[in-house]
C-alpha cells in the first residue's frame, strides 16, 4: 500500500518519474483527481495522514510528497491506494509549519508512459488542531432503540475507541454530549433508554454521577458551576416526497440552568417564555452572554404531528447577559431576526477569542441536519456583520464546534451524496475567513465507500476523556445520585424577572 496528498496551487514539479526515459513520461496540464478531496486546503501541523485515491485508470502509481525542510516521502502503489508512512508525515508536517505542502503524481497507463499531473500544492497551518474529536457514531435508522457511539477520535493518528456504547445497556440513546470549552474534564452526556428512565451523565474528576434529569442541548458556563440546557418535546415525522425524508419539530421547548454546586435547576422568563420556543444555549468566553435561539409558538397542545404551521416556524437569534456572581439576568436582545433573514437561525457558537459566532440557517425548524438548505455563517460580533461561510454545499451542513485557539471548526456535512453525515475540517484566519474543508482523515483511503453510519455533534477537545465505558454504563443502570424535582413541561409557568427555583435536588 502507498501514499499521496493534497493542492492550493498548480505548480508543475519534476522528480516523480525522474528514473523514467524522458520519452516515456508525459506532462499532464492538470491536476488529478483524488479521493477523499485533499486538494487546495489548510491543514494542522499535528493531523493524521491524509490517505487517499488516485482517481485515474493505471497500472502503477507515484508519488511524491514534499515541502521546504526534511526528506521527501515517496510512495509506490498498484492501486491507487495512497498510504502515507505515519512518522515520515509527522516529521514533514512538523519541519514545515505554516509552508505549502507539495504532492507530485504519476501514472503509469496501460501503454507503458507515465503521466506526470500538475503538483497538488496544500498549505500546512503554523497553528494546531485540539488533538482529540468526541463525536456520535450510529446509523441513519429511523427506528428507536438503535446502536449507536459516542467515540473519541485521536486526530494525530487514527487511534479510536469508545466512550460510550448504547448496546451496553440495551440500545438506548447517548446524546448531546458536552465540554467546557475544549477542556476533556467534565463531561454530560444526557442518556434515555426503552427500560430505564432518562438521566444525565455527569462525569469528573474520576468519577460519574447520574444525574435525574436528562439534558438537551447543553452549554456549560466556561466558570464550571451552572449548565444552561434545553428541554425539548421532539418529534420526528417523515415526508415521502423529497430527498430528505427524515423531519423534526420541537413541540415546546425552554432553557434551564443546573446549578452545579447546589445541585438545584432554575430558569428565569427571558429563557422559558411560555409563548416561545428556546434552544441551543451557548455561552461567550467570558460567561457573561447567552446566546440561543427562539421561535414563537404557533400551536397549542401537542397531540398533531406534524403541526399544521410547523413550516412557518423560524427561530431568532437572541442574546441575554448575566451575571453568575449576582445570579442576574439582563435585558433580552434579538441579534438576528428571522423576519430579516427569512430563515430559520440555529445553533450559535461563540469562538474562544469571543469575536466570532459560527451558525447556521436553514428553511424553517430546529433541526438542520434535517434540512438540506443548512448552511453555515460567520457574524463577526464587533460589528454585527454576518456572511454565509465559503465552505457550504448543497447538501445539510451543521453540528459545528470549535478549536480552543479559534482557528479550527469542525462540523458534520451530508455533502456527499446527501444520506451521510461525515466530520470536515476548516481552517478560519484571523479576519473569520474560513478555508475549504477536507473530510476527516481515515486510515484506509477507502474508508467512506464502505461506511454506512453517521457523524454527528463533534466536539474538539484537548485529550481523551478520562471516564470509561463500563463507569458510564454502570453508573446509568445503577441508582440515581442527584435527585431532581423533574421538569415535567417545556415552558414555565411564570412571569417573574428574576430566575426562579424550579427543582431542588438531593445528593447521594
Amino acid at each position: 500500500m502507498p501514499f499521496v496528498m493534497l493542492a492550493f496551487a498548480a505548480a508543475l514539479s519534476v522528480g516523480s518519474c525522474s528514473d523514467e526515459a524522458p520519452e516515456s513520461v508525459v506532462t499532464v496540464p492538470r491536476q488529478p483527481k483524488v479521493s477523499p478531496d485533499y486538494v487546495g486546503i489548510v491543514v494542522p501541523p499535528n493531523i493524521a495522514p491524509l490517505n487517499f485515491v488516485i482517481c485515474v485508470p493505471g497500472r502503477r502509481y507515484r508519488v511524491r510528497i514534499h515541502s521546504v525542510a526534511g526528506g521527501a516521502i515517496e510512495v509506490v502503489s498498484k492501486t491507487g491506494e495512497i498510504v502515507i508512512p505515519q512518522r515520515k508525515w509527522k516529521d514533514l508536517l512538523t519541519h514545515n509549519a505554516g509552508k505549502e505542502l507539495h504532492v507530485d503524481v504519476c501514472v503509469k497507463t496501460e501503454s507503458g508512459t507515465w503521466n506526470q499531473y500538475q503538483t497538488i500544492v496544500n498549505a500546512i497551518a503554523e497553528e494546531q488542531i485540539d488533538p482529540y474529536l468526541v463525536f456520535r457514531y450510529m446509523t441513519p435508522s429511523s427506528y428507536f432503540p438503535k446502536p449507536m457511539r459516542i467515540s473519541q477520535r485521536n486526530i494525530e493518528s487514527f487511534e479510536e475507541k469508545d466512550v460510550l456504547d448504547t448496546r451496553s445497556f440495551g440500545n438506548g440513546c447517548a446524546h448531546c454530549h458536552s465540554f467546557i470549552g475544549n477542556s476533556p474534564d467534565k463531561i454530560l452526556i444526557g442518556m434515555r433508554s426503552v427500560s430505564l428512565p432518562s438521566a444525565t451523565l455527569y462525569g469528573h474528576d474520576g468519577r460519574v454521577d447520574k444525574i435525574g434529569e436528562k439534558f438537551g442541548y447543553t452549554a456549560w458556563h466556561p466558570s464550571g458551576r451552572i449548565v444552561a440546557y434545553s428541554v425539548n418535546d421532539v418529534r420526528q415525522f417523515f415526508h415521502n416526497a423529497r430527498t430528505e425524508i427524515h423531519d423534526v419539530v420541537d413541540l415546546d421547548s425552554a432553557i434551564f440552568c443546573y446549578d452545579v454546586e447546589e445541585a438545584r435547576i432554575k430558569t428565569a422568563p427571558a429563557i422559558a417564555d411560555k409563548k416561545r420556543l428556546e434552544t441551543y444555549p451557548a455561552w461567550t468566553p467570558d460567561g457573561k452572554v447567552l446566546y440561543f435561539c427562539s421561535a414563537p409558538l404557533l400551536w397549542t397542545g401537542t397531540s398533531t404531528v406534524p403541526p399544521a404551521r410547523y413550516r412557518e416556524v423560524k427561530y431568532d437569534l437572541m442574546r441575554i447577559s448575566y451575571d453568575i456572581e449576582t445570579d442576574h439576568w439582563g435585558a433580552l436582545e434579538t441579534v438576528l431576526s428571522a423576519a430579516g433573514t427569512g430563515l430559520s437561525i440555529l445553533l450559535p457558537r461563540v469562538s474562544p477569542d469571543g469575536r466570532f459566532l459560527l451558525f447556521c440557517m436553514a428553511e424553517y425548524g430546529c433541526f438542520p441536519v434535517y434540512q438540506p438548505t443548512s448552511d453555515l455563517y460567520l457574524m463577526d460580533l464587533r460589528t454585527g456583520v454576518y456572511r454565509k461561510a465559503p465552505i457550504n454545499s448543497e447538501y445539510a451542513d451543521a453540528w459545528h464546534s470549535w478549536s480552543s485557539n479559534g482557528r479550527w471548526i469542525v462540523f458534520s456535512s451530508k455533502r456527499e451524496g446527501g444520506v451521510f453525515t461525515r466530520t470536515f475540517i476548516s481552517y478560519v484566519d484571523t479576519n473569520g475567513q474560513a478555508g475549504k474543508p477536507f473530510l476527516l482523515p481515515q486510515r484506509s483511503p477507502s474508508f467512506y465507500d464502505s461506511c454506512y453510519s453517521v457523524y454527528s455533534m463533534p466536539e474538539l477537545v484537548a485529550g481523551p476523556v478520562p471516564v470509561d465505558t463500563k463507569t458510564l454504563v454502570q453508573t446509568f443502570v445503577g441508582s440515581t445520585q442527584i435527585h431532581i424535582d423533574s421538569v415535567t413541561g417545556a415552558t414555565s409557568k411564570t412571569d417573574n424577572t428574576e430566575m426562579y427555583e424550579t427543582g431542588r435536588a438531593s445528593v447521594q
